[in-house]
């Protein structure tokens, strides 16, 4: 019998991110934040009507408008797996929001990216998802707590999550908030679940 091959259940969110909508407010008022890999805007969107500016990079920004959508909003396109990598120079933001992707060179960049007093709000799958379909190529999942390990020592975590959803369909993800409090963290980070395996949210 041939195998039945596993379907793309690969979401296109509509809505913002319950994560992102949760930890939004720790970003400084009025800040520049940077919405990493930002598809067709479903962040910028939020960010914008809460009074951030908005920096918004991704390959393909056909989906954000034109110059002069917003007075608020830059738009960058750029390929960010391409060898020369980082495309904001020394650019430094107020909070950093990435969700849905993965490319594993630009976690330094990103953490380097994020001013005194900024928050990096991450979330995107982890390794199980492939039970569910798309991503499930390595290089695209986190492994077990690899987020808390990218900014271990230069940002303070506020909240971290690695588990199984149903929303908005069935996958393993991993979460992150985290601030930028100027100095090495000496107390041990907390979190809001553990980094072992993933667990299933009802």
């Amino acid at each position: 019998m041939s195998a039945v091959p596993t379907p793309d259940l690969t979401p296109v969110p509509a809505s913002p991110s319950a994560w992102v909508v949760r930890f939004l407010g720790l970003i400084p008022p009025g800040g520049t934040v940077l919405d990493l890999a930002c598809g067709r805007g479903r962040h910028v969107r939020l960010l914008l009507a809460r009074g951030y500016r908005v920096v918004a990079v991704d390959r393909d920004v056909s989906g954000l408008g034109g110059p002069g959508t917003d007075p608020g909003l830059e738009i960058v396109a750029a390929d960010l797996e391409t060898p020369t990598g980082w495309p904001l120079g020394q650019r430094r933001f107020e909070g950093i929001v990435v969700t849905n992707y993965l490319h594993r060179p630009l976690l330094p960049a990103i953490v380097a990216a994020l001013a005194p007093g900024g928050t990096l709000i991450y979330e995107t799958f982890a390794v199980g998802n492939e039970r569910f379909g798309r991503p499930a190529n390595a290089h695209h999942l986190l492994k077990p707590g690899e987020l808390i390990e990218a900014v271990r020592g230069r940002l303070e975590i506020v909240a971290y999550e690695t588990l199984e959803t149903d929303d908005p369909r069935p996958a393993v993800v991993q979460r992150l908030a985290a601030v930028n409090r100027c100095g090495p963290i000496t107390q041990p980070a907390t979190r809001s679940a553990s980094s072992g395996p993933p667990k299933r949210r009802s």
